[in-house]
């Protein structure tokens, strides 16, 4: 029996990062584990949001892949279902998000807004309506 592809993206934060909480606060994030450099900074996380696993990587030097702070801008936007949009919307910007779109209804049959966390990755917190 062939196992089930999983998805779990990998999202790249400045070095010398300690504090991720914002993922607690505004998803209700778990983090699983970590791996801290000698320093006591983040290296890697690995964190959950009901079952659905990403991780939190420090930029290095061996690695083409950036924060989004580097540059101001990203390539990608992490796509988040939830059960209560404007719930979750108001919750990241509780805990330090900045709404680059407001929630609103689509014709295309989804609830959606758009936010950018501290680190400059962009989430879009949607729902099929």
């Amino acid at each position: 029996m062939q196992s089930k592809p999983t998805f779990a993206p990998q999202l790249v934060i400045p070095n010398g990062v300690t504090d991720i909480s914002f993922y607690i606060k505004a998803f209700g994030a778990v983090e699983l584990r970590r791996f801290s450099d000698d320093d006591g900074t983040i290296h890697v996380s690995e964190l959950s949001i009901n079952g659905a696993l990403f991780h939190l990587h420090e930029q290095t030097q061996h690695s083409t892949a950036v924060s989004p702070d580097k540059y101001h801008a990203t390539t990608v936007t992490i796509g988040l279902f939830v059960d209560d949009v404007h719930e979750v919307v108001a919750q990241a910007e509780a805990a330090g998000a900045s709404v680059r779109s407001p929630v609103q209804d689509y014709d295309y049959g989804y609830r959606q807004g758009e936010v950018i966390d501290p680190f400059g990755h962009h989430w879009l917190i949607e729902k099929a309506i």
